[in-house]
Order: structure tokens, then C-alpha cells, then sequence
């Protein structure tokens, strides 16, 4: 059994003690509101978000489900990443660790923007100015643990009412516009996971002959195979809406985006490997 290495052991600690402000912070949801990655059009969302989300592991209103999700990244980290360390040294690791969250940013928000100007296309014909929709758009449509259209509707009719809309009816087809675009609004990321993702990677890259296996499908797997499986798998879940292993507002294209983030720069270094660049 490898010993921890220094990086994975600090990135592991950092992970925990920000699990633990979410938990004791502002009653929890402040220190969410302050550190999650929220959607740029999300009024909540600040620039640092975009590195803090990558330790952050979910709201104190899910604490059982958060210690999960912290628990399974941070039992990834330590097992491969001491490996990866081990071979690339801490500053190359670290490198390759939040360069896949930074790649997990670009695919995840990339597909939340896409979601977004599709269900834009359905309120063309409405006139709504774009201060009117920026105000639709961040509704607090939450109620317990789920975005709801009968919340959204309250505080749609409560705003259109205040600003005197007096243009085309709302039909069921451009509420459920408007409805989609709110929830991408209020979407966001947390977690180490596209880090996670990254890291895998390049494990399957320097071992692509051993073995690995998932919890719930106890059968050995090449890397080699493996790791573009659940690559695969991140990508029809995205696509689908279904998911095959993990819960169902998992950032699926964040696991795509880290996983090809660390598989360029591994490639990129194994091509150079002759030269200033080379990491074996």
C-alpha cells in the first residue's frame, strides 16, 4: 500500500475542513452561497468560485449524501493520486489536478449555456426586456432539496405584475422556457470530482494495463477500457438525463471535461517526453 503523498494529503485536509464550513459557516448555506460555482448569469455568482467549488462537497441540508460524495473523491485521491504524484512530483501533479477542474468548469458551464439559449429560443416572441429576464431568470424557485414550476410560477406572476408586462401571453410553451432557464440559472457545481476525473486519467495513462473496478460492478477492468467506459457513461448521462451509478444532479460533463483535460496534458507530456516536458 503506497503512502500519501504530501499533495494529495494537503488537497485531502483542504477538502475537509471546507466540508466542515459548510456545515458550521453562516448555517451553511452562506458559505455555499459564498464558495459553490454557481452559473455566471446566476446573480450569486462571483470570479473565485470558479477554484473554491473544486473543495467544496455539497450543502449542509444534505449532509449524509455530502460526507458520501466527499468520502468517495477523497478515497479516489488518495488512491491514485499518490500514484500519479509519485511519478510527476507535486508540482506537475498539482498542475494536472486543478488544470481537469478548470477543464470540468469549461464542459459543465459550456452545456449549461447550451441548455440555456435552447430554452431561450421559446420567449423570442414575448418582447421581454433583458433586465425582466435577468429578473425571471433568478427567481428563487426552490423548495426544500427541488426546483419547482409552481414556485417559479408565483414569482413570475409577482414580477410581471410589478413591472406592468403587457405583451404576448405566457403560454404553456414559453413558461416552460422560461421555467428551464431559471433552473439552469440556479444550477450549481461543487466537488472534486472533475479534479478526480483528471487524475484517473492519467493513472490510466502510465498503467494502462491494470486493473480497476467500480462498487457497484465488482468485475476488473484494463484502464485502458475503463476509464474511457465511464467517460462514455458521463456522457450518455448528460445527454439522457439518467443516471447509471451516481445521483441524478451529478455534473456529468464536469467528469467528461477533467477526464479529457487530464488525458491532453498526459499525452502532451508523453509526446515531449524527450524534452523539458517529459513526465516518465
Amino acid at each position: 500500500m503506497n503512502r500519501i503523498t504530501d499533495t494529495v494529503k494537503h488537497l485531502i485536509i483542504i477538502n475537509v475542513l471546507m466540508f466542515i464550513g459548510t456545515l458550521f459557516v453562516g448555517n451553511g448555506q452562506l458559505f455555499y452561497e459564498w464558495f459553490a460555482l454557481y452559473f455566471p448569469k446566476n446573480d450569486a455568482f462571483q470570479p473565485w468560485q470558479i477554484i473554491t467549488h473544486m473543495f467544496m462537497h455539497g450543502g449542509a441540508d444534505l449532509q449524509n449524501l455530502s460526507l458520501m460524495h466527499l468520502g468517495f473523491n477523497m478515497f479516489a485521491l488518495w488512491m491514485f493520486g499518490t500514484s500519479v504524484e509519485q511519478v510527476l512530483g507535486s508540482k506537475k501533479f498539482l498542475f494536472v489536478y486543478i488544470s481537469a477542474g478548470l477543464g470540468a468548469v469549461l464542459f459543465q458551464l459550456g452545456y449549461y449555456y447550451f441548455q440555456y439559449y435552447q430554452a431561450s429560443a421559446g420567449i423570442s416572441n414575448l418582447g421581454l426586456s433583458s433586465e425582466l429576464i435577468h429578473s425571471i431568470i433568478n427567481i428563487n424557485s426552490v423548495q426544500g432539496n427541488y426546483i419547482l414550476p409552481e414556485v417559479f410560477q408565483k414569482g413570475l406572476i409577482e414580477i410581471l405584475t410589478n413591472n406592468n408586462y403587457t405583451g404576448p401571453q405566457i403560454d404553456a410553451t414559453s413558461f416552460g422556457s422560461l421555467f428551464e432557464m431559471n433552473k439552469t440559472t440556479l444550477s450549481s457545481m461543487v466537488g472534486a470530482s472533475g479534479c478526480i476525473m483528471g487524475v484517473l486519467a492519467a493513472f490510466g495513462m502510465m498503467n494502462p494495463e491494470a486493473k480497476l473496478m467500480m462498487i457497484f460492478l465488482p468485475i476488473p477492468i484494463k484502464a485502458k477500457y475503463f476509464i474511457p467506459g465511464i467517460i462514455l457513461l458521463d456522457v450518455i448521462s448528460a445527454i439522457s438525463g439518467q443516471s447509471f451509478f451516481s445521483p441524478s444532479n451529478t455534473a456529468y460533463m464536469a467528469h467528461v471535461g477533467g477526464a479529457i483535460t487530464g488525458f491532453l496534458i498526459m499525452w502532451y507530456w508523453k509526446k515531449n517526453q524527450f524534452n523539458q516536458n517529459r513526465w516518465d
